[in-house]
């Protein structure tokens, strides 16, 4: 199994009721490192920019318009297989689909307050992760 970097968002829903800390030990308890991680408050133009390959469905104005109503908490997190790991451990996109211990089950509200972002593929985690953050940023 290969070591991979993945991206991850904790989402304005989640900031707003203090869960942070709580999403968050998913993922360390879940076998993943949080290698860099901080709380911005994206503009709108950083949420379009992000989002772009949505930009042509339907949901992509009030998808940014949600992703710019609060700070949200960006991070990367490290360890085997990670971008497949982070996935299991969020849950299916809608929180009444996902598993039982998953953060999407305990924490979402709906399909787009959700409560977190992951990277679907290490491709994409490569320039999700540099969107955010320079190499130095990166403890390894």
């Amino acid at each position: 199994m290969a070591v991979e970097r993945t991206l991850s968002i904790i989402k304005p829903d989640a900031t707003e009721r203090n869960i942070t800390g709580k999403i968050n030990n998913f993922f360390e308890e879940g076998g993943l490192r949080i290698a860099a991680q901080k709380r911005i408050h994206l503009t709108m133009g950083q949420a379009q920019q992000f989002y772009s390959v949505h930009k042509e469905r339907p949901f992509f104005g009030e998808l940014c318009d949600y992703m710019v109503s609060g700070p949200v908490v960006v991070q990367v997190l490290e360890g085997e297989n990670a971008v497949v790991r982070n996935r299991e451990i969020m849950g299916a996109t809608n929180p009444a689909q996902a598993e039982e211990g998953t953060v999407r089950k305990a924490h979402g509200v709906d399909v787009q307050a959700n409560s977190v972002h992951g990277s679907d593929s290490p491709e994409n985690a490569a320039i999700e992760i540099a969107f955010f953050f320079s190499g130095t940023e990166i403890v390894g």
